[in-house]
């Protein structure tokens, strides 16, 4: 499998040195009570923009031991072609930094923070999909001259911007999950087939089978697909024992998405809630037998506008402890992403966008006090639609995390089951389609 040539461009290492006024002034900014952030932006290409927090410094620090990772942009070769093709606008392309104290927040649409300066950093990115280059590290002045409290000193920004090659493997669903479709690897325009998908229901005879066989992977007083509640009857409106497996082209399984924990509506409501959710166990082959190597939980969010709320952990081969990667949402009228980054800071630990209840600041990665200390920087990526859309979910794998064919399969699985999870969380009033009903459901 040939990868897809990519560019990461991230923003690191950020910290601010505020001179302090020789005299008294409300207007001057006092670096040990007002926080401050910034926000970072491409100027010419239509990605969002981030926000990140900028440590202040004393002013005579020498030193600096801030090397997280605040902001990272990724690049497909679809847009460094549009870059390259204009030359106007490959000159033109830079990173835009304003810098803000107070507190990040909007009061009647106007921005809380006051704007202490602004950095501009121009980026060439030719050569860069080979080859890393580093565009500014160290300290630049900000704002306009002397503090009106009556230092003479600027403002000190520190930053470190650079460009990295991130080849990535894509992946496309040629149809929905639930048809059972076909996955073709893209690179430019070449499409070519790798995986085929077979979507079903689990019989009892099934789960009978399948929790027996993880169980003799974990010893007799343990059973993977009990300990996460797949085998509870509850109650009112359900939907269960969705299943979805991935066949390299000889036909032989590479890996499996089953749906372990039904996605029930919560008492009184038609909704899958936060603290009852459906999940998923993503399996791989191993002995003879699936091993879990995932667990997915979805639900529906509550809010101004309803999104696919989830959480994903990876299962260690030799504790019961799932390691959380990430935790965040998905609108369920649009779509949008469900990613797995874990920043990729200099000291190889899980930088500021890494999910709270990741296991931050115990030295993580390289010590070997992690149990899967490979993953790291940005893992994978699937798109998927929204409600009541034709979804072919598009995923995007990190090279350095596929060693072998189930590796991709694993990630393939997990991107099923996060778009599967969309229609197991829609409002059980709305009648899903028949390809995920069985005769005996009462859908709506």
């Amino acid at each position: 499998m040939d990868p897809c040539p990519f560019v990461r461009v991230t923003v690191g290492n950020l910290a601010l040195k505020i001179p302090v006024a020789s005299k008294p002034a409300r207007s001057v900014v006092h670096p040990s009570s007002s926080p401050c952030f910034c926000k970072i932006k491409l100027n010419i290409l239509n990605l969002p923009p981030q926000n990140a927090v900028v440590p202040c410094l004393p002013p005579d620090t020498q030193t600096l031991d801030n090397p997280a990772t605040a902001a990272t942009f990724h690049l497909s070769k679809s847009d460094l072609d549009r870059l390259a093709s204009k030359s106007i606008f490959a000159s033109r392309l830079c990173l835009k930094i304003s810098i803000y104290t107070g507190r990040r927040g909007t009061t009647c649409g106007v921005n809380s923070g006051r704007l202490l300066g602004r950095v501009s950093v121009p980026l060439d990115l030719a050569g860069t999909e080979s080859k890393p280059s580093v565009f500014h590290n160290g300290w630049v002045s900000v704002g306009k001259g002397p503090n009106k409290g009556g230092s003479a000193a600027q403002t000190q920004f520190h930053l470190n911007v650079k460009a990295e090659p991130d080849p990535r493997f894509v992946f496309q669903f040629d149809g929905e999950p639930e048809c059972s479709p076909q996955v073709f690897q893209i690179r430019g325009n070449i499409r070519q087939p790798v995986f085929t998908c077979k979507f079903s229901f689990r019989a009892s005879a099934d789960r009978t089978q399948r929790s027996r066989s993880l169980q003799s992977e974990q010893g007799s007083s343990r059973s993977w697909l009990s300990s996460f509640g797949s085998e509870r009857e509850r109650p009112g409106k359900e939907r269960k024992g969705w299943s979805i497996t991935v066949h390299d082209l000889s036909g032989s399984p590479v890996a499996a998405a089953s749906m372990v924990t039904p996605f029930v509506a919560s008492p009184g409501s038609d909704r899958v809630s936060r603290s009852n959710p459906g999940s998923w166990l993503i399996l791989r082959p191993g002995d003879n037998t699936w091993k879990p190597w995932g667990r997915l939980e979805a639900w529906r969010e509550r809010g101004g506008a309803d999104g696919l709320g989830y959480r994903f952990e990876l299962i260690p081969d030799t504790s019961g402890a799932g390691i959380v990667l990430a935790e965040s949402t998905i609108s369920l009228n649009k779509g949008g992403k469900f990613v797995l980054d874990l920043g990729s800071g200099s000291s190889n630990r899980l930088g500021p966008n890494s999910p709270g209840c990741s296991p931050r600041g115990s030295g993580d990665f390289g010590y070997g006090l992690w149990p899967y200390s490979m993953y790291r920087g940005f893992v994978m990526s699937a798109k998927v639609e929204g409600e009541g859309r034709c979804s072919k979910p598009a995923v995007e794998v990190s090279v350095q995390h596929v060693n072998c064919t189930e590796d991709a399969a694993a990630f393939v699985a997990l991107a099923a089951a996060v778009d599967l999870s969309m229609d197991a969380c829609r409002l059980f009033s709305q009648r899903l389609r028949k390809e995920l009903c069985q005769q005996s459901d009462l859908v709506g």
